[in-house]
């Protein structure tokens, strides 16, 4: 039987692990980065090139973090464990970036709130709605995905977007919701959106803090805007 072709079946100056060793790592592509994660290629192609053909096929670095499980084994040359390899390691990316590493995380400013959710949202291909739980000191204490599509008030309702608020005794709220072109330019609907949960946040007790709407590697503040 044919075996995988492996780090240690390349010759000595090629393979990734020493060239770390030797040179830094810093000295290390992308592509030789992910394979010494990867460790094995397929009976047909190297690992390297087999980690230069993932990071291409999904559009880079950031694709990568994107992708789901079903999407990395749709890949030649990935199975079910390479896929659970590759998404283990975006997940583990996205949480050096957030809270999620049992930190408090504060949010004091629009820069904050934006902070903690672009790295998740910039790149989705749909509108996603976050809705970030505060306590009376504006820390973080939970973060709940309400809605997907368009933004709109017939998609959000208020009782979704305060549920969990109201579960987790939340002080104060933050939404977020990306634009998939990646101009945070807020629409019309969006504003609409915002003075609806700011005027139920009233009523409820808790309060809409602000809402931040994400581009790619941007964000606007309503708050900011005098629009909240």
């Amino acid at each position: 039987m044919e075996k995988s072709l492996k780090i240690m079946d390349l010759p000595t100056n090629e393979r990734p692990r020493e060239r770390l060793l030797r040179y830094g790592v810093e000295a290390l592509s992308n592509s030789e980065l992910l394979a010494i994660i990867l460790r094995s290629g397929s009976k047909k192609e190297s690992i390297l090139n087999l980690s230069s053909r993932i990071i291409k096929e999904n559009g880079g670095l950031n694709g990568l973090l994107n992708c789901t499980i079903d999407d990395f084994m749709s890949l030649h040359g990935v199975g079910r464990a390479k896929a659970t390899q590759l998404i283990a390691l975006s997940e583990l990316s996205k949480r050096f970036k957030s809270y999620k590493d049992g930190d408090e995380y504060r949010i004091v400013k629009p820069d904050d709130a934006a902070n903690l959710v672009m790295e998740d949202m910039r790149h989705l291909k749909q509108e996603h709605l976050k809705v970030i739980m505060l306590n009376t000191k504006n820390v973080v204490i939970f973060i709940k995905d309400v809605s997907v599509g368009i933004l709109n008030s017939s998609i959000v309702h208020p009782r979704e977007v305060f549920c969990d608020a109201i579960r987790k005794n939340s002080a104060s709220i933050v939404i977020c919701h990306n634009h998939p072109s990646g101009d945070p330019t807020p629409s019309n609907e969006d504003i609409n959106v915002t003075h609806r949960l700011e005027e139920c946040g009233k009523l409820l007790g808790i309060d809409l803090l602000d809402h931040i709407v994400i581009g790619n590697g941007a964000y606007i503040s309503l708050k900011q805007k005098g629009i909240l």
